[in-house]
């Protein structure tokens, strides 16, 4: 009777995902377990949960909901602009070459974002900038005397749109793709106007998509901190900003707390990144 040997084979595709698992540990799981250890130490390096009872002062709870409005604010309004956009591209019959090159930009569009795009948005908007000289001089219109301000609430919601519109273009688009022109044409085939067939067909398979890519936008716009404070610096209370300064600051500098704050912004940012994800999947298995 032989004995046949089992030959172990090397599992090359485990190895193919290594270094993205290596600097998954380094550059994501390590630092947040050094968060979590310091939002319960003390500057003694003792337990303690005043960080944590910290979080729930007037100000830094303040500093929450102001985050999550221009969050919220910048990722509704980017959904919509950015859906209809790509309904037109994707579903307007545009020439190839039109779409190629929204696209294109869309992916560099997604990235801008920090310092230069601050400086862009002064320059444009600010009180002395390009569009604002314009609207006053050739128009007669003020945006300013009328009440609009670069460096609060809507003008650093505007500014994040530039990121958050090509970031919706680019995630939406392959689930605009996957709408069939055959359920078009059977609405139609059935008597069906073009509004019901997206009241009833067309919007009900792309809901899931949108909400996900809602949530995904969501946490882009609540974890931006570059442009928050190259734009409104300490004007606008956001929670990025107030995090900064405990950390870096010299008169508000307490390590523990801003790893408290920064424990926050992760469960804030987890629980949007996890609609997402779920959301995604339940779309996939639609589209498929």
């Amino acid at each position: 009777m032989s004995t046949a040997k089992t030959k172990r084979s090397i599992p090359w595709d485990a190895l193919a995902v290594a270094p993205f698992l290596l600097f998954a540990v380094l550059f994501l799981f390590l630092p947040t377990l050094g968060i979590i250890s310091a939002a319960f130490t003390d500057r003694a390096g003792s337990f303690t949960l005043d960080n944590i009872a910290g979080l729930f002062s007037p100000q830094i709870l303040s500093a929450y909901w102001i985050s999550i409005r221009v969050a919220g604010t910048s990722a509704i309004l980017g959904t919509l602009i950015g859906l209809a956009i790509t309904l037109a591209i994707i579903r307007g019959r545009l020439p190839s070459p039109l779409r190629s090159a929204v696209m294109t930009f869309s992916g560099v569009a997604s990235n801008f974002a920090g310092v230069p795009l601050a400086f862009a948005f002064i320059a444009t908007l600010g009180r002395l900038g390009l569009a604002t000289i314009i609207l006053r001089t050739v128009f007669g219109i003020d945006i300013y005397r009328s009440g609009f301000n670069l460096f609060s609430f809507w003008g650093l919601t505007i500014t994040y749109l530039y990121f958050q519109i090509p970031l919706m273009m680019l995630t939406i688009a392959p689930a605009v793709d996957g709408l069939k022109k055959e359920w078009n044409e059977a609405a139609q085939t059935l008597g069906a106007t073009t509004w019901q067939f997206w009241r009833y067909v067309g919007l009900p398979i792309l809901w899931p998509s949108v909400l996900g890519t809602l949530s995904l936008l969501f946490a882009s716009g609540f974890g931006a901190i570059a442009t928050a404070w190259a734009l409104t610096g300490s004007n606008l209370n956001i929670v990025t900003v107030l995090l900064y300064n405990q950390i870096r600051g010299d008169a508000l500098q307490n390590p523990g707390l801003g790893a408290a704050l920064a424990l926050g912004m992760i469960v804030v940012t987890s629980i949007a990144n996890i609609i997402y994800l779920v959301v995604a999947a339940r779309a996939e298995r639609w589209m498929k």
